[in-house]
């Protein structure tokens, strides 16, 4: 398998994380989609990472898809439910923290997209807003436990610590480690697993 996405990606990384845990084989391709040499689009028409291109030159996009197939491949390391409540208490779980990445990547795009004339304060706010809650929601469902969803590691806490990962990487000024020490407590622990120190943002 192929993967196509970039070291920033919070998206990417996520991807590159459950491959890690599933121990599953691919080569990373880099790709800036910015960039009018950009490749990704000849596999994704949305031209967005990441992208899986399986060995028989199939495509798949949307992290969310790519890691619930990536799931299914091997029973090492499950990391989604198969059925009922607890299966959509975890895609609950990554729903979220996706959507948090959603709300501040289009506050940095504003940012870094828009000429200064041309960005909207009140847009930014809205979209911080939805961090802010977002976060809040996050430690609250979280409290003191070890794990976000049930008893044991799963995709809910990829989610949250690739979400948290790039917050600390690109929002260092949103503080939300100080604001919610039980969340920085599980960032650490999540850190200290050898798929998150392979895929640190850069």
């Amino acid at each position: 398998m192929k993967l196509i996405g970039s070291l920033a990606s919070p998206y990417v990384r996520k991807v590159r994380v459950v491959m890690a845990e599933k121990k599953l084989e691919y080569a990373l391709v880099l790709d800036d989609v910015w960039s009018p040499d950009a490749t990704v689009p000849l596999s994704n028409p949305l031209g967005k990472v990441p992208c899986l291109v399986m060995e028989d030159g199939g495509a798949m996009f949307d992290s969310r898809v790519i890691v619930e197939y990536l799931d299914t491949l091997t029973p090492v390391g499950k990391l989604i439910p198969q059925q009922g409540r607890e299966r959509a208490g975890v895609k609950c779980w990554e729903a979220l923290a996706d959507g948090v990445l959603d709300a501040a990547i289009l506050v940095r795009l504003e940012r870094i997209r828009r000429a200064p004339a041309q960005q909207s304060e009140e847009w930014v706010d809205r979209q911080l807003g939805k961090v802010r809650a977002g976060l809040k929601a996050m430690a609250s469902g979280y409290g003191e436990s070890q794990f976000c969803a049930g008893n044991q590691f799963t995709l809910a806490d990829v989610a949250v610590g690739c979400t948290l990962g790039w917050l600390s990487f690109r929002f260092p000024e949103i503080g939300w480690r100080e604001d919610y020490p039980n969340l920085a407590q599980l960032f650490d622990r999540l850190s200290e697993r050898q798929s998150f120190k392979d895929t640190v943002p850069q």
